[in-house]
């Protein structure tokens, strides 16, 4: 065996030696950022070679180890087994599964295998230091299926175990349980909080890694005008709810397996965040919020939830056969369009190049411009205050009229029956959101642009849809509109309330494509909720479609699966505030 190791450069590091895998030969190396085997066969001549990233092997063990279907363990002098990322073949190269490669070599003698062992494991703490060892593990009993424990326990739990990973975890009985955990218990030792749910779990620890980061640093978060700090505290999604819209937007794909393997690697995606603020509460939002129709079906939904998750399709078919539109009064604070565009057609994706991760273009670009004196995330809030304040003395774009629809999305917010989603050329860490604005239109026109979003056509090409890239946005209602409402009595109040109660109670709340989000946060104070949760309607008395009798002059906001409470709301996006175990839709066709 054949050891060369320059101590003042890692990446010379070379092992060489020959192993057997079943009775055939190979020549395996380790060098630089890989471990290669390649077979020789009887003539010594060189056939097919296999090269795994040293940053993608998961462990190392002695002997011949099996993980799944269930562990197994045989101890002998001469084999070791390697597990490491292994890509699906299947598929068009973008957003393809990953499993566990288990790969079992033998050597010549005892003394080769532990020298194999130690130099494998030296160089996977060498180029994968940011691995995770200790988690904060959430499960959602409830969401989706309700497989939520059966997943963690029968896939993730042995891969940590491999990896050499512990994890404490916490299965969830109420709303917000786990929100309040990050906020108020001591977190020192954890690498990371993971939730095994679906996108209300994630709100549930976003609010908490955020609210919690921000109480460290002496921020407001409420102060609309300020810099939040970013979050060191990774994010980890298991995919067990219904939608799953973050971690398919952020993968490609929603698989446990695929999701762990990123987490135990250490993979690290920044993401924006939106922040709404309205009056003094606020929700941070990363795929949708929305007025309209999508606020609309949410709302409708709560009154036939004995139908189980067939009330979404059913309460979707209702509203658009109402056929509403809504006055509006919008105002953006537009990005810089020579950056990047939502209809540029250049999508965010990930890749692997020249040993490490190639990050998106605009993504990594958008670093630079968000944090120019990047030197730690200590630095980060206070050498970039004042150029975010500045930028809120941009001129704003005020845009009134009627809507079907407004909708804001930090990410593509892309899900299996949306693949596109809303607008599939967002990026995730370009510190922007893109403004999707339908204008009152025939039915058969809307009918046309909620179509385009499951298939390849481009939603946007459509006369009454505009999409604009944006740093922040308002909304209102355009001045008369409220004196032109009243209030439709106490027993549409208490109707009203409960079904908004229901939705803050349930964490998984919607599963159709653009209605991801599921938040479980509930609304701050029971007062508030029986002052602004009133139903209103115009004193027009026509029909306006199928479903209801009188139009409706007001719609609500659906921010990430949950009902907000005030109409006229203010967002803004602050760039990369947190970090997922992720990297971004993953492109393999990249070279």
């Amino acid at each position: 065996m054949k050891v060369k190791d320059k101590t003042m450069e890692i990446d010379s590091v070379r092992v060489e030696s020959s192993l057997w895998i079943g009775s055939k030969r190979y020549r395996a190396f380790l060098s630089g950022w890989y471990f290669s085997w390649t077979e020789i066969d009887k003539r010594n001549r060189e056939k097919k070679t296999i090269s795994v990233p040293v940053s993608e092997v998961i462990g190392v063990k002695e002997g011949r180890v099996e993980i799944q279907p269930q562990k197994k363990v045989e101890d002998t002098d001469l084999d070791f087994t390697l597990f490491y990322v292994k890509r699906s073949s299947k598929g068009n190269g973008i957003g393809a599964p990953w499993s566990l490669g288990r790969t079992q070599f033998c050597c010549p003698s005892r003394g080769v295998r532990d020298q194999w062992i130690t130099q494998l494991r030296t160089a996977l703490k060498t180029h994968s230091p940011s691995r995770p060892h200790r988690l904060l593990v959430f499960i959602n009993p409830f969401g989706g299926k309700k497989r939520g424990k059966q997943i963690f326990h029968s896939l993730v739990a042995p891969l940590f175990e491999l990896a050499g990973i512990s994890s404490h975890v916490v299965v969830t009985e109420r709303a917000n349980q786990a929100r309040d955990y990050i906020l108020k218990k001591d977190l020192t030792g954890f690498d990371g909080v993971i939730c095994v749910g679906g996108d209300g779990m994630f709100s549930e620890l976003l609010h908490g890694v955020i609210g919690r980061t921000q109480q460290e640093a002496g921020i407001s978060e409420h102060d609309p005008t300020v810099m939040l700090q970013p979050c060191d505290l990774h994010i980890g999604i298991i995919p067990a709810g219904s939608t799953d819209c973050v971690c398919f937007t952020t993968m490609g794909i929603n698989d446990p397996v695929t999701s762990t393997l990123h987490i135990i690697i250490g993979d690290s995606q920044p993401l924006d965040v939106c922040s709404v603020h309205y009056q003094s509460t606020l929700r941070y939002s990363v795929s949708m919020v929305g007025y309209g129709f999508y606020g609309d079906v949410l709302a409708e939904s709560e009154r036939h939830r004995w139908m189980g998750p067939l009330r979404y399709d059913y309460s979707g078919c209702m509203v658009y056969l109402c056929n509403r539109s809504y006055p509006g009064l919008v105002q953006y604070l537009p990005a810089d369009s020579h950056i990047s565009s939502p209809r540029d057609n250049a999508r965010c994706l990930s890749g692997w190049m020249h040993g490490g991760r190639q990050e998106c273009r605009v993504c990594s670009e958008s670093k630079e411009r968000l944090f120019p004196h990047f030197d730690s995330s200590s630095s980060l809030y206070s050498t970039n205050v004042s150029q975010y304040s500045s930028e809120l003395e941009s001129e704003w774009v005020t845009v009134e009229g009627r809507f079907k629809c407004i909708s804001l999305t930090c990410i593509s917010s892309s899900c299996p029956r949306s693949p596109k989603g809303l607008s599939p050329s967002a990026h995730l860490a370009d510190g922007t959101a893109d403004l999707i604005l339908v204008r009152e239109t025939n039915p058969l026109g809307f009918l046309t642009y909620l179509h385009r979003h499951t298939n390849t056509q481009d939603q946007f090409d459509l006369p009454f849809v505009d999409v604009h890239r944006v740093k922040a946005v308002r909304f209102s209602l355009p001045p008369g509109e409220e004196e032109e409402e009243e209030e439709v009595g106490e027993e549409g109040d208490r109707e009203t309330l409960a079904s908004t109660e229901r939705v803050l109670e349930d964490p998984e709340k919607l599963s159709s494509s653009n209605m991801a989000g599921h938040s479980q946060q509930h609304l701050a104070g029971r007062k508030e909720r029986e002052n602004v949760t009133t139903s209103r309607v115009k004193r027009r008395g026509f029909v306006c479609g199928p479903c209801c009798t009188k139009p409706r002059s007001i719609s609500v906001w659906n921010c990430d699966g949950e009902i907000l409470p005030h109409t006229e709301i203010s967002c803004r996006v602050h760039g990369q505030l947190v970090r997922l175990f992720a990297r971004g839709i993953e492109d393999s066709t990249m070279p």
